[in-house]
């Protein structure tokens, strides 16, 4: 028999503004944030730490470079 392997199924979301739409996979599990004020808030926080992140990273400018002629 062969070995199975448990995948984590992560929640998915899809962000979308005018400009961009962003789909992410949360890791982290919030449910520990009984507080519902509380668990947004740490959610928010994670993500624009995420986003801080991307910018400094050699991705963000390759991505930018794109939009070069």
């Amino acid at each position: 028999m062969d070995d199975l392997i448990e995948e984590e199924l992560y929640p998915e979301l899809t962000l979308e503004t005018e400009d961009i739409i962003m789909s992410i996979t949360i890791k982290k599990d919030y449910s520990k944030f009984e507080d519902f004020d509380k668990r947004k808030e740490e959610f928010i926080k994670d993500l624009n730490e995420f986003i801080e992140e991307f910018s400094q990273t050699p991705e963000s400018d390759d991505f930018m470079r794109f939009y070069d002629d």
